[in-house]
């Protein structure tokens, strides 16, 4: 039965073999993933920025 299998987290990136790369190879990887972060970092940011602001708006006035 499938089903009583849980299923694994989905992978978003590749694992890569990294006892197949050079030391200048690994640092231009590291590289990579720190560029991903910083750019998931920044998407959430303005996600958290946009939703800050749509709560401000729709936020019922105090008072009365």
């Amino acid at each position: 039965m499938s089903d009583d299998i849980p299923e694994r987290p989905r992978t978003r990136l590749t694992i890569l073999p990294l006892d197949t790369l050079g030391v200048a190879e690994l640092h231009a990887y590291i590289g990579e993933l720190q560029t991903e972060i910083a750019r998931c970092q920044a998407m959430i940011a303005r996600k958290q920025d946009h939703r800050g602001a749509a709560e401000a708006f729709f936020k019922r006035p105090s008072g009365g």
